[in-house]
């Protein structure tokens, strides 16, 4: 449990779902909240997790920013807001993302600068900054929300899959270069999470949930923050199924992914 004033964890993308289980999870662990998303919805995220934590022992501060973590100058200002406030990071949470599953050329030039800021460049600065600081202290934690698509190099998730293969390798080398200095660096790759993100009906997701193929925000950010403060470099969340159709997909020869796409199957 942390009890220092200037201590913080810092979780982006946590006005709902992932993030805001993250965040949520860290505070009653004790920690002092700096969470970012790009929509005022964050200020709601802030009272819903002060009241969340009403029964804590030691009172925690809560602070909510509204930044738009899809512009290259956004991780500088990040790391210089933290500094300006006197904020000292010990635990950074990655998560701020867009998902879909969309043909590269379909995607307008925005959308895809966007998604190739919030999942490689963004994180990767946080990472390189906030991770001098860990590194001369000796002490930090580092959590990078990946996605099991990163090894899936199929139609539909090249740009997806892409930058989240970008992030999972970043990631695994960093976790080997800064263990020696005392950070932690967790590449948290999830499989199907219960965000309504996913246009399925509810009993697909309840039947999903009930063969352990969806978790919920809930556990995924309690697992992934056991692997973290566990020293893990990596842990796929649901474990056994997402490894299993990973291998698989692997497996697959390009050009039966070509017939499938011919046929219109996906």
């Amino acid at each position: 449990m942390r009890n220092n004033s200037s201590t913080f964890a810092i979780v982006t993308g946590a006005s709902s779902g992932i993030g805001y289980a993250f965040a949520e999870q860290l505070a009653k662990r004790g920690y002092n909240l700096l969470i970012v998303s790009n929509v005022p919805q964050i200020h709601e995220a802030v009272e819903k997790i002060k009241s969340s934590i009403s029964n804590l022992q030691s009172p925690i501060e809560v602070v909510g920013l509204v930044m738009d973590l899809g512009q290259q100058s956004s991780a500088r200002e990040l790391y210089e807001y933290t500094r300006a406030h006197g904020m000292e990071i010990e635990v950074l949470v990655n998560n701020a993302g867009v998902y879909h599953d969309k043909d590269i050329l379909d995607d307008s030039e925005g959308f895809t600068s966007l998604i190739m800021n919030l999942h490689m460049y963004t994180p990767a600065m946080l990472c390189y900054l906030f991770g001098q600081d860990m590194r001369a202290r000796g002490k930090g934690y580092i959590l990078n929300v990946c996605s099991v698509t990163a090894k899936m190099a199929a139609q539909r998730l090249g740009t997806y899959g892409g930058t989240k293969a970008f992030l999972a390798h970043f990631t695994r080398a960093l976790h080997i270069e800064l263990r020696k200095y005392g950070v932690s660096v967790t590449n948290v790759s999830p499989g199907a999470v219960d965000t309504g993100l996913y246009s399925i009906s509810p009993t697909i997701t309840k039947i999903g949930k009930c063969l352990g193929i969806i978790v919920s925000p809930q556990t995924l950010a309690r697992r992934g923050l056991f692997a973290l403060f566990h020293g893990w470099a990596k842990t796929t969340i649901p474990t056994v199924f997402w490894q299993v159709l990973c291998f698989i997909i692997l497996l697959i020869p390009t050009g039966l992914l070509r017939l499938i796409r011919r046929l219109g199957l996906f």
